[in-house]
């Protein structure tokens, strides 16, 4: 099938939207570079449309009803919505499932050294990363410092003007004759990216005093942070792109951002939620972490959170029992919102360009994802396929089907396996990307709205 701009589709009224959209959504880009970050301004932003914490609606009301609007929040670093319909929740949900954490480099627990004058942070890399991207860019800073008493501090130091940034460094090309010789996955190792933090020494108390830069790394974050070297062991420290969020592109078509895996998708998945009103089949939204590393640990979807939740509010709704929770779960439909790569002409050869989603031509559906044989995907059935696109027809959503790449390239996975466990249907859907993985990744301002009109569409009429 033929693919057409969904450009070509705007009048003039609409294109201002389109924009306005794509302004709110790099907002969240700037304000949100890690896990924490997105909760916290996620929460901020659904309590403005009438969405409660669960257990402080209960303290108001006994049990839920049709239109009540709840949400849980795992740990800092997952949230997930709940908009009560009309119908009972055995009959199933319309479920959003995106991933808020994206690859970066984690800061280790015993980091801070010097060597050569500098001082530097060790680093173990999170998710599927190029190392060698990494290099030679400003680097910011975010996370939590938790101390013995249980006291927080915030990080966030290289996102504004007045801050300094960090940086990895490489060797410099007159003498990396046999660097160049290298393997990509060998130019730069991981053990090498280790963060400059540092390089004026604190004039030593004694003669032949050793580490005194890093003593004044340690000095400047008791100043303004009261933390001792030790507290790193109890830190969260990622270390993200200190770059903001910009439109790409004569035409400002595109997004150059850090990020938009799978950020793009969180954000139009709850913004979907705060445009449904008065819904017959109750609507969930699942923002989840860990994606990036197998949607392990306590905040991954791999754990029973989710299936936690919908078992509290199928309590509070009065028909909380082990065989009505499998039944909700069972007979609720599912869009695993997450990005799919883009047709890139530079490296045309890796795609196929029938089965290969394009920029700028609406949202993109991925009936499996996986490697090769279709290993480790979900496969989603063609009457859940059917349903979709007949919803999205009548919408007006423009929308496209592809794979990630050639079948024996390589792949890549998503919540969606995860889900189908649960005997629901599923299918993943997001928006094509440049650069994926990368430092900076490209998104079309076109498929951004699409995505979430093709989300609202979902909420009301699956």
């Amino acid at each position: 099938m033929e693919k057409k701009s969904t450009w070509l589709t705007y009048s003039d009224k609409e294109r201002k939207k389109v924009f306005k959209y794509a302004d709110s959504y790099m907002d969240f880009l700037n304000n949100g570079k890690t896990e924490r970050e997105c909760v916290d301004y996620i929460i901020n932003d659904i309590e403005k449309s009438g969405y409660v914490e669960f257990s402080a609606l209960l303290k108001k009301k006994k049990n839920l009803s049709a239109g009540d609007k709840v949400y849980f929040c795992n740990m800092n670093k997952a949230v997930i919505m709940f908009e009560i319909g009309s119908e009972p929740l055995e009959e199933g949900m319309n479920i959003l499932g995106a991933h808020i954490d994206s690859p970066r480099l984690d800061v280790k627990q015993n980091p801070l050294y010097e060597d050569g004058g500098f001082a530097y942070l060790d680093t173990h890399y999170y998710g599927g990363i190029k190392k060698y991207q990494w290099v030679t860019i400003p680097l910011a800073i975010h996370g939590v410092v938790v101390k013995k008493d249980g006291s927080t501090v915030i990080v966030n130091i290289g996102e504004e003007e007045s801050d300094p940034v960090f940086f990895i460094s490489d060797l410099l090309i007159h003498l990396a004759q046999e660097q160049m010789e290298k393997k990509a996955n060998k130019v730069i190792e991981g053990e090498a990216l280790d963060l400059i933090v540092g390089n004026i020494p604190l004039k030593a108390d004694k003669e032949g005093e050793k580490e005194t830069v890093k003593a004044n790394v340690l000095r400047l974050l008791k100043e303004y942070y009261d933390m001792e070297e030790e507290d790193f062991l109890s830190a969260e420290l990622e270390v993200v792109p200190a770059s903001k969020a910009r439109y790409a592109g004569f035409d400002k078509s595109m997004i150059l951002s850090y990020g938009h895996d799978d950020r793009v998708c969180a954000y139009s998945s709850y913004r979907a939620m705060l445009e449904t009103k008065g819904i017959k089949r109750t609507a969930c939204c699942i923002l989840t972490d860990k994606e990036e590393i197998g949607s392990v640990g306590a905040t991954g979807m791999q754990s029973r959170f989710f299936e936690n939740c919908v078992a509290e509010v199928l309590d509070a709704c009065g028909n909380y029992s082990e065989l009505s929770l499998r039944k909700t779960l069972a007979n609720s439909d599912m869009l695993s919102s997450d990005v799919t790569s883009g047709f890139d002409p530079s490296y045309a050869s890796s795609f196929d360009k029938k089965n290969v989603a394009y920029l700028g031509c609406g949202l993109s559906f991925c009936k499996f994802t996986g490697s090769r044989g279709k290993s480790g995907s979900n496969d989603a059935n063609a009457e859940f396929i059917a349903k979709i696109r007949n919803i999205l027809d009548e919408d007006k959503v423009q929308y496209q089907f592809a794979e990630l790449g050639k079948v024996d390239l390589g792949g890549g996975g998503t919540i969606a396996y995860i889900m189908a466990l649960y005997g629901m249907n599923v299918i993943d859907c997001g928006v094509p990307v440049l650069n994926m993985h990368a430092p900076g990744e490209v998104i079309s301002v076109a498929d951004l709205y699409e995505n979430k009109k093709g989300y609202v569409a979902f909420l009301k009429k699956a």
